[in-house]
């Protein structure tokens, strides 16, 4: 049985990101040397201009991901992650990162496929000058009083899995079950 045969077997001629069942083809998930059914998908030609073209996305067409990130292929959970990445300014694109667990191997692949940041983009550092990265653990430094949400964030509350924005000042993480804004000057990696 060849590649695409085997694809089309383990997807039911569907989609494996939206669930689409037209107009499929190969994705073979960067980095890859040779095209195998363990290191492809099948998607549909909507998801593939896509992911090619980024600045033509449709946010809500991923909204799919909610489904497709719990499948067991390792390709599809790898290109759902990258996805909710790219998409991550979204909070529920976020809130589903937040949920989504990858084990380290696959993690490590997901994130080699990832562009790197432009080196004109300003790094966002914490306290003591160290780079933070999107789904770092950072903590507390200073209470915190949180506006609109009538809690204070204690110094040493740990922040997982955080989110940067486009201010390098800023980071997004969850304290106490709600998502806020820190400033990146009270954290400190952990």
């Amino acid at each position: 049985m060849n590649t695409q045969q085997t694809l089309i077997q383990r997807c039911k001629s569907k989609c494996e990101l939206c669930s689409a069942d037209s107009a499929l083809s190969i994705y073979s998930v960067p980095p890859v040397t040779t095209v195998e059914a363990d290191n492809s998908i099948m998607l549909c030609e909507v998801c593939e201009t896509q992911i090619n073209h980024p600045d033509a996305m449709d946010v809500n067409h991923w909204r799919c991901l909610n489904d497709a990130m719990w499948s067991p292929v390792s390709a599809v959970q790898i290109m759902a992650w990258r996805l909710l990445t790219r998409l991550s300014t979204e909070s529920w694109a976020q809130d589903l990162l937040d949920m989504m667990y990858l084990d380290e191997e696959i993690q490590q692949w997901a994130e080699s496929g990832l562009n790197n940041p432009d080196d004109d983009v300003e790094p966002t550092l914490d306290s003591n000058g160290t780079r933070l990265q999107a789904g770092d653990t950072v903590t507390l430094i200073k209470d915190l009083v949180v506006k609109g949400a009538n809690f204070t964030a204690k110094r040493g509350t740990s922040v997982r899995s955080i989110s940067l924005t486009s201010n390098p000042e800023h980071i997004e993480g969850r304290v106490n079950g709600t998502r806020i804004v820190l400033l990146s000057c009270f954290l400190k990696k952990a």
